[in-house]
């Protein structure tokens, strides 16, 4: 009988160390667009952009990740170009992406690249507190770190590459 209580003892135990593992997801806007034809759905990033991609590369120099999250939209899978990651997959919104990685990746470090009008909504989507009221069309230099724990994101806000308000 003491070996059983045991037993259920320690399963209880280690169901609890398993959900109450950190998640931590980085949430950034893509870098700078190439708007020289307006026409174009999906741009390429432009020279600029080119140059922020990389600055995050080096802003997230000792991060690992084990996965990363795009868009189906170039610009968001160039501004992750100079990261090295395993494997990107692309997500249509907020809430399977945040249902794939709360089911394939708790415990892990992942990145997610987003469009302006999607950044604040997928922070929000994980449980965190918009950091910013809004985004402007011209916000690239923003990222946010989220620390994931029993569904709750505490949101940190950074910035990286050159200030775009200049």
């Amino acid at each position: 009988m003491k070996k059983l209580f045991l037993f259920f003892f320690l399963c209880l135990i280690f169901s609890k160390v398993n959900f109450a593992q950190t998640t931590e997801v980085w949430v950034v806007r893509h870098a700078e667009k190439d708007k020289t034809n307006p026409e174009d759905k999906d741009p390429n990033l432009s020279d600029e952009g080119k140059i922020r991609a990389g600055d995050l590369a080096t802003f997230l120099k000792k991060t690992k990740f084990d996965v990363a999250f795009s868009t189906p939209y170039k610009r968001t899978h160039q501004t992750l170009d100079s990261l090295i990651i395993p494997k990107v997959i692309n997500y249509n919104d907020p809430k399977s992406l945040v249902d794939s990685v709360k089911k394939n990746y708790v415990g892990k470090t992942v990145i997610v690249a987003g469009h302006s009008n999607t950044v604040l909504e997928i922070i929000e989507a994980f449980g965190g507190k918009r950091p910013k009221e809004m985004f402007t069309e011209d916000d690239y230099d923003y990222i946010f770190r989220l620390i994931i724990k029993d569904d709750k994101a505490k949101v940190k806000m950074d910035q990286f590459g050159r200030p775009h308000h200049l």
